[in-house]
Protein backbone atom coordinates (compact mmCIF):
# COMPACT_ATOMS: atom_id res chain seq x y z
CA UNK A 1 0.00 0.00 0.00
CA UNK A 2 1.31 3.45 -0.88
CA UNK A 3 1.70 6.05 1.32
CA UNK A 4 -1.42 8.30 0.39
CA UNK A 5 -3.61 5.47 0.42
CA UNK A 6 -2.60 4.64 3.97
CA UNK A 7 -2.88 7.67 4.89
CA UNK A 8 -6.41 8.22 3.54
CA UNK A 9 -7.41 4.95 5.81
CA UNK A 10 -5.93 6.54 8.94
CA UNK A 11 -7.97 9.68 8.37
CA UNK A 12 -10.93 8.38 7.73
CA UNK A 13 -10.41 5.46 10.70
CA UNK A 14 -9.63 8.36 12.91
CA UNK A 15 -12.49 10.52 11.91
CA UNK A 16 -15.00 7.48 12.08
CA UNK A 17 -13.66 5.39 15.18
CA UNK A 18 -13.92 9.35 16.81
CA UNK A 19 -17.56 9.67 15.75
CA UNK A 20 -18.60 6.46 17.26
CA UNK A 21 -21.03 8.47 20.39
CA UNK A 22 -19.78 5.61 23.34
CA UNK A 23 -21.76 8.02 25.79
CA UNK A 24 -25.22 8.32 23.65
CA UNK A 25 -24.79 3.77 22.87
CA UNK A 26 -24.24 3.39 26.77
CA UNK A 27 -26.31 5.47 28.39
CA UNK A 28 -29.35 4.47 25.90
CA UNK A 29 -28.02 0.48 25.90
CA UNK A 30 -27.50 0.02 30.29
CA UNK A 31 -29.90 3.06 31.44
CA UNK A 32 -32.30 2.99 28.77
CA UNK A 33 -31.93 7.02 28.66
CA UNK A 34 -31.72 9.39 25.68
CA UNK A 35 -28.89 11.77 26.63
CA UNK A 36 -29.20 13.63 23.35
CA UNK A 37 -32.45 15.10 24.59
CA UNK A 38 -31.44 15.07 28.44
CA UNK A 39 -29.54 17.15 30.36
CA UNK A 40 -27.42 19.51 28.24
CA UNK A 41 -28.19 16.95 25.43
CA UNK A 42 -24.35 16.70 24.77
CA UNK A 43 -22.89 12.99 24.93
CA UNK A 44 -20.23 13.58 27.09
CA UNK A 45 -19.15 11.66 30.28
CA UNK A 46 -20.48 14.58 32.41
CA UNK A 47 -24.16 14.60 30.83
CA UNK A 48 -24.07 10.95 31.18
CA UNK A 49 -23.31 11.18 35.05
CA UNK A 50 -25.80 13.94 35.61
CA UNK A 51 -28.92 12.34 33.45
CA UNK A 52 -28.25 8.53 34.60
CA UNK A 53 -27.32 9.77 38.29
CA UNK A 54 -31.62 10.33 38.61
CA UNK A 55 -32.23 6.96 38.15
CA UNK A 56 -29.16 4.89 39.52
CA UNK A 57 -26.18 7.07 40.94
CA UNK A 58 -24.19 4.11 41.12
CA UNK A 59 -24.58 3.15 37.61
CA UNK A 60 -24.45 6.45 36.46
CA UNK A 61 -20.34 6.48 37.65
CA UNK A 62 -19.99 3.45 36.04
CA UNK A 63 -21.21 4.83 32.79
CA UNK A 64 -19.77 8.19 33.25
CA UNK A 65 -16.36 6.30 33.64
CA UNK A 66 -16.84 3.89 30.30
CA UNK A 67 -17.89 6.80 28.28
CA UNK A 68 -14.61 9.35 29.44
CA UNK A 69 -11.73 6.80 28.79
CA UNK A 70 -14.06 5.52 25.79
CA UNK A 71 -14.03 8.78 24.27
CA UNK A 72 -10.07 9.19 25.47
CA UNK A 73 -8.99 6.15 23.67
CA UNK A 74 -10.53 5.99 20.42
CA UNK A 75 -8.30 8.69 18.98
CA UNK A 76 -5.46 6.98 20.81
CA UNK A 77 -6.07 3.71 19.34
CA UNK A 78 -5.22 5.20 15.51
CA UNK A 79 -2.21 7.19 16.34
CA UNK A 80 -0.92 3.87 18.14
CA UNK A 81 -1.81 2.49 14.58
CA UNK A 82 -0.07 4.67 12.56
CA UNK A 83 2.92 4.47 14.96
CA UNK A 84 2.93 0.99 14.36
CA UNK A 85 3.04 1.94 10.45
CA UNK A 86 6.17 4.32 10.81
CA UNK A 87 3.75 7.48 9.94
CA UNK A 88 5.56 11.06 10.04
CA UNK A 89 4.49 13.62 12.47
CA UNK A 90 2.52 15.70 10.15
CA UNK A 91 0.28 12.86 9.61
CA UNK A 92 0.01 11.67 12.94
CA UNK A 93 -0.49 15.19 13.84
CA UNK A 94 -3.76 15.08 11.06
CA UNK A 95 -4.65 12.33 12.51
CA UNK A 96 -5.06 13.63 16.26
CA UNK A 97 -6.79 16.69 14.70
CA UNK A 98 -9.33 14.09 12.41
CA UNK A 99 -10.08 12.39 15.86
CA UNK A 100 -11.64 15.39 17.92
CA UNK A 101 -13.69 16.99 14.32
CA UNK A 102 -14.86 13.25 14.56
CA UNK A 103 -16.22 13.56 17.97
CA UNK A 104 -17.17 17.05 17.75
CA UNK A 105 -19.38 16.66 14.08
CA UNK A 106 -19.59 13.14 13.99
CA UNK A 107 -20.75 11.36 10.70
CA UNK A 108 -23.05 9.11 13.36
CA UNK A 109 -24.85 11.86 14.71
CA UNK A 110 -25.91 14.44 11.67
CA UNK A 111 -22.22 16.06 12.06
CA UNK A 112 -23.43 16.63 16.38
CA UNK A 113 -21.52 15.67 18.50
CA UNK A 114 -19.60 16.24 22.06
CA UNK A 115 -17.39 18.63 22.92
CA UNK A 116 -14.04 17.15 21.91
CA UNK A 117 -12.72 16.84 25.50
CA UNK A 118 -11.58 14.24 26.22
CA UNK A 119 -11.08 12.73 23.02
CA UNK A 120 -8.85 15.84 22.64
CA UNK A 121 -7.05 15.24 25.51
CA UNK A 122 -6.17 11.67 24.40
CA UNK A 123 -4.90 12.44 21.30
CA UNK A 124 -2.70 15.43 23.29
CA UNK A 125 -0.99 12.87 26.06
CA UNK A 126 0.00 10.41 22.73
CA UNK A 127 1.21 13.60 20.92
CA UNK A 128 2.42 15.56 24.09
CA UNK A 129 2.83 13.62 27.17
CA UNK A 130 3.91 16.03 29.71
CA UNK A 131 2.11 19.13 28.51
CA UNK A 132 -0.68 16.92 28.46
CA UNK A 133 -0.47 15.46 32.07
CA UNK A 134 -0.06 19.05 33.45
CA UNK A 135 -3.08 20.46 31.83
CA UNK A 136 -5.05 16.77 33.12
CA UNK A 137 -3.79 17.57 36.75
CA UNK A 138 -5.05 21.41 36.28
CA UNK A 139 -7.98 20.15 34.81
CA UNK A 140 -8.65 17.74 37.91
CA UNK A 141 -7.96 20.34 40.79
CA UNK A 142 -9.98 22.71 39.26
CA UNK A 143 -12.33 20.16 39.06
CA UNK A 144 -12.93 19.62 42.51
CA UNK A 145 -12.39 23.12 43.77
CA UNK A 146 -14.94 24.90 41.18
CA UNK A 147 -17.31 21.43 40.28
CA UNK A 148 -18.20 22.86 36.95
CA UNK A 149 -17.32 20.87 34.35
CA UNK A 150 -17.09 22.92 31.19
CA UNK A 151 -15.27 26.24 33.37
CA UNK A 152 -12.38 23.17 34.12
CA UNK A 153 -12.43 21.98 31.09
CA UNK A 154 -11.30 25.15 29.41
CA UNK A 155 -9.04 26.11 32.54
CA UNK A 156 -7.32 22.75 31.38
CA UNK A 157 -7.33 23.70 27.81
CA UNK A 158 -5.57 26.85 28.52
CA UNK A 159 -3.09 24.93 30.80
CA UNK A 160 -2.09 22.57 27.74
CA UNK A 161 -1.49 25.57 25.30
CA UNK A 162 0.30 26.98 27.63
CA UNK A 163 2.83 24.22 28.39
CA UNK A 164 3.12 23.14 25.18
CA UNK A 165 4.92 26.34 24.35
CA UNK A 166 6.71 26.50 27.26
CA UNK A 167 8.04 22.90 26.62
CA UNK A 168 7.88 22.50 23.26
CA UNK A 169 8.96 25.85 21.40
CA UNK A 170 8.64 24.13 18.28
CA UNK A 171 6.72 21.22 18.14
CA UNK A 172 9.08 18.35 16.93
CA UNK A 173 8.83 17.19 13.47
CA UNK A 174 6.18 19.87 12.37
CA UNK A 175 7.65 23.31 13.99
CA UNK A 176 4.11 24.51 14.53
CA UNK A 177 1.29 24.69 16.93
CA UNK A 178 -0.94 24.93 14.60
CA UNK A 179 -2.58 21.78 15.54
CA UNK A 180 -2.74 21.88 18.98
CA UNK A 181 -4.96 25.23 18.46
CA UNK A 182 -7.33 23.89 15.24
CA UNK A 183 -8.10 21.03 18.68
CA UNK A 184 -8.19 24.20 20.91
CA UNK A 185 -10.36 26.23 19.07
CA UNK A 186 -12.84 23.61 18.31
CA UNK A 187 -13.21 22.72 21.84
CA UNK A 188 -13.87 26.07 22.78
CA UNK A 189 -16.62 26.07 20.14
CA UNK A 190 -18.18 23.60 21.66
CA UNK A 191 -17.99 25.70 24.41
CA UNK A 192 -19.16 28.58 23.25
CA UNK A 193 -23.36 27.69 24.94
CA UNK A 194 -21.30 26.71 27.95
CA UNK A 195 -19.42 29.71 28.53
CA UNK A 196 -22.78 31.69 28.06
CA UNK A 197 -24.38 30.04 30.41
CA UNK A 198 -21.21 31.43 32.79
CA UNK A 199 -21.47 34.58 32.21
CA UNK A 200 -25.25 34.78 32.83
CA UNK A 201 -24.31 32.58 36.27
CA UNK A 202 -26.95 29.76 34.81
CA UNK A 203 -24.06 26.78 34.29
CA UNK A 204 -24.67 23.91 36.35
CA UNK A 205 -22.49 21.78 38.58
CA UNK A 206 -21.17 18.53 39.13
CA UNK A 207 -22.34 17.28 42.57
Amino acid sequence: MDIFNQNILLYLSAYLLSGIPFGYLLAKQFAGVDIKHAGSGNIGATNVLRVVKEKDPALAKKLGAATLFLDAIKGMVVLFAAMMLDAPESTLWTIAVLAVVGHCFSAFLAFEGGKGVATGFGVLLVMMPIPSLIAIGVWLGASKGLKISSLSSLIGLAALLVASYIIYPEVPGIGSHSPIWIIAMIIFYKHIPNIIRLINKEEGKVV
